[in-house]
């Protein structure tokens, strides 16, 4: 098994919330940025995704918070796509200190909608595979 995309973040002081760790809404920002920049690794462009009709949907996350994160700590958030048979797929994702403790874990259900029908692709895998120029990164 390879390690998972990864990409670092500094969590910024206006990040933080009254207790000073990072607030629980800016775990979900992390995210997001590190699968939009694990498509973009992957060859797969916002442009090009709309030029062909479709988009990237999340259906539901989970988030489970393990450590705090203060403001000036630098983390690695994780992003590995696990794919199934039908018309989604998982989102698995860590956010790790530099030292390796897991400052959260989040799971998300997502799809690839179809911008004109505005229903879900039936393989989005596939749809995927056929964008990228490194399929691999999507664990395909």
């Amino acid at each position: 098994m390879t390690e998972p995309f990864s990409v670092r973040v500094t969590v910024r002081g206006y990040e933080t919330d009254v207790q000073g760790h990072l607030n629980q809404a800016v775990y979900l920002n992390y995210a997001e940025h590190a699968r939009w920049s694990l498509l973009r690794a992957a060859g797969v462009s916002q442009t090009e995704l709309i030029g062909r009709g479709v988009g990237p949907v999340t259906l539901e996350t989970t988030i489970r918070y393990r450590r705090e994160l203060l403001a000036g700590d630098e983390a690695d958030v994780t992003c590995a796509f696990e794919w199934g048979d039908g018309k989604t797929f998982r989102v698995l994702q860590e956010i790790r200190r530099t030292d390796g403790t897991v400052a959260a874990e989040i799971t998300a259900v997502g799809g690839l909608l179809d911008l004109t029908e505005r229903r879900l692709v039936a393989d989005p895998g596939k749809r995927f595979a056929e964008l990228a120029a490194d399929p691999a990164l999507f664990g395909l």
